[in-house]
């Protein structure tokens, strides 16, 4: 039984995110309403059966993980810019990274604060780590859009890791005039101690060391993205992983990737799930956990919070092997 999205839009008030799916044959997406320990005992049991594991992380996984980007973390840490620019344009750490700051003071004020908060000084969490025990004993790769570095403090080697998005620790040439990117963690610790006011010393604003125009922060949000030579080579072996297991039993396991950039990983996995017949997919959303229902018992979409879903996971996945 499954319960067909166009019934929970008029239900919601949600959009029908088949109407967002340009070129894709997805207009069979369903919300599963099989019972949530019959999914978790399911999920376990394709993972158990899986050769290797292709992980695809969004947004919501951080989420889930404790990153939040709203709500009282934003507010208990963003104070001070919420006073100084109004609660008006300071709603998330998100939107105020938007905003059209006075100064590159001002503009480095804001992303090392977000910077520091998001990526240098959160160790590895814990659900993250759970991602990686479950995982490890398998041939596994993750694709993510996330730009925290969690995978890497959560215990996975960066040969196994595309980040394509970017990462918070690191800065570009705002123009991108060359293919080089640096680390910013450093210079973020230094801002951190040194804002005052919202704003860091003049003697702390980047400067691109080509063309000695801005730097920004190397995210993925205009067309001067630089995809470096460290980039290329996580492309690369992304490649390689999805060729070298294509004849074998993979599991798609996606994790809190919803429809801001769905042409990432979520189009990209069904596509897959289409071309080949013995690989399974795991959906994590609280959400957007709807699966094309042409996969049948093929892919499993799990519609709750991440973190107990993974925990569930691996504590069923226990029981499998012992079982076995």
């Amino acid at each position: 039984m499954a319960v067909q999205l166009l019934d929970r839009e008029k239900k919601t008030g949600k959009i029908d995110f088949t109407q967002l799916l340009s070129g894709v044959s997805a207009g069979d997406y369903v919300f599963q309403t099989t019972p949530y320990r019959q999914q978790i005992e399911e999920a376990a049991r394709l993972l158990n059966q899986a050769d290797a594991v292709l992980i695809g992380a969004g947004a919501g996984l951080s989420t889930a993980a404790g990153l939040s980007y709203g709500g009282k973390r934003f507010t208990d840490n963003f104070g001070e810019f919420i006073e100084k620019y109004g609660s008006a344009y300071m709603t998330d750490m998100y939107s105020a990274g938007f905003y059209p700051f006075p100064s590159e003071e001002a503009r480095w004020g804001y992303w090392s604060k977000h910077a520091w908060l998001n990526r240098v000084e959160p160790k590895g969490l814990p659900l993250y780590r759970t991602v990686y025990e479950l995982v490890k004993e398998k041939p596994h790769f993750v694709l993510t859009t996330n730009v925290d570095h969690q995978f890497w403090k959560a215990g996975f080697v960066d040969e196994d890791i595309f980040a394509t998005q970017g990462d918070y620790g690191e800065i570009q040439c705002s123009r991108g005039c060359h293919d080089r990117v640096y680390d910013g963690t450093a210079l973020f610790y230094r801002m951190n101690l040194e804002r005052k006011d919202c704003l860091v010393p003049t003697e702390l604003v980047p400067r691109c060391p080509v063309c000695g125009g801005r730097m920004a922060m190397h995210l993925r949000c205009d067309p001067y993205f630089v995809e470096d030579e460290r980039w290329n080579e996580a492309a690369a072996r992304y490649e390689a992983f999805l060729k070298g297991h294509r004849r074998e039993r993979v599991l798609l396991l996606e994790l809190g990737v919803g429809f801001n950039t769905p042409a990432i990983i979520r189009f990209p996995f069904e596509q897959m799930m289409r071309e080949n017949k013995d690989w399974t997919l795991v959906r994590l959303n609280l959400d957007e956990a709807a699966v094309p229902e042409s996969f049948g018992k093929r892919a499993i979409g799990i519609g709750a919070d991440i973190a107990r879903g993974i925990e569930d996971i691996q504590v069923k996945g226990r029981c499998v092997k012992d079982e076995g």
